[in-house]
């Protein structure tokens, strides 16, 4: 069981470079597994955990409905941000600029075959981190993701969550709101969820910036604490 996570903070990086690292990195853990089934080769596979901050970009689902992008392809590109039809599950995204966006490319075999309690272990992390800023967050039932004041008017979302998974091998991941433009959300029903507002963890708590390397330390230590990992940190190379 190998339970050591390669961590890379990408920086601010293009969104389809990032997703072609991923997929590099999901495609040789992928190979490797799929030899050993058939060679016995018994080779180890790695696990890898990429944090990055996109410039503003769309990203919709495979089970995601082209309708809930409110504007035009040309509109998005007057407004500087991209948009992408993508291998994950969930419906339409946003990412941008005061976004941490993570990446976990595990192979669940070295910590449980389970996707369910995968999503919910993510969910759990940003809970417990938000819980670290005085914050009461929460799940919505029946839409993945973090939330606050589930059930009432004023339900909001602060984390978007969407993973795809083949051979128990994970990638995609989560998007937490720190500094984000919320007026970028306008742009787009979030999710598909009607009626529902979005926040971010600034507006939350009424400061102008909050120190998003922070935020990302307490997010690791809570997924170390969750998924009983160990971190190696590596120097991004793309």
């Amino acid at each position: 069981m190998n339970r050591k996570i390669i961590l890379e903070d990408l920086g601010n990086k293009d969104y389809k470079e990032t997703w072609d690292y991923q997929q590099q990195l999901f495609d040789a853990t992928r190979d490797i597994k799929i030899k050993n089934r058939r060679e016995d080769a018994g080779l180890e596979t790695t696990n890898h955990f990429l944090f990055v901050e996109h410039p503003h970009v769309f990203t919709l689902g495979k089970s995601g409905d082209m309708s809930n992008l409110l504007v035009s392809e040309k509109e998005l590109a007057e407004k500087n941000a991209t948009f992408y039809k993508i291998n994950r599950g969930g419906d339409i995204t946003y990412h941008g600029p005061g976004q941490i966006v993570g990446y976990p490319i595990l192979d669940l075999d070295h910590f449980f075959t389970d996707i369910h309690k995968y999503l919910r272990l993510l969910e759990e992390m940003v809970i417990l981190t938000l819980a670290e800023y005085g914050l009461k967050a929460e799940r919505s039932p029946g839409e993945t993701g973090v939330w606050f004041d589930v059930g009432t008017p004023f339900a909001r979302k602060i984390c978007a969550l969407g993973v795809r998974a083949s051979r128990w091998v994970t990638m995609h991941g989560f998007a937490l709101n720190v500094n984000a433009d919320l007026g970028y959300f306008d742009l787009m029903i979030p999710c598909g969820i009607k009626d529902k507002a979005v926040t971010s963890l600034n507006v939350e708590l009424a400061k102008p910036h909050i120190d998003q390397a922070e935020v990302k330390e307490k997010l690791l230590k809570h997924f170390t604490q969750l998924f009983d990992a160990e971190f190696v940190t590596k120097k991004a190379e793309i």
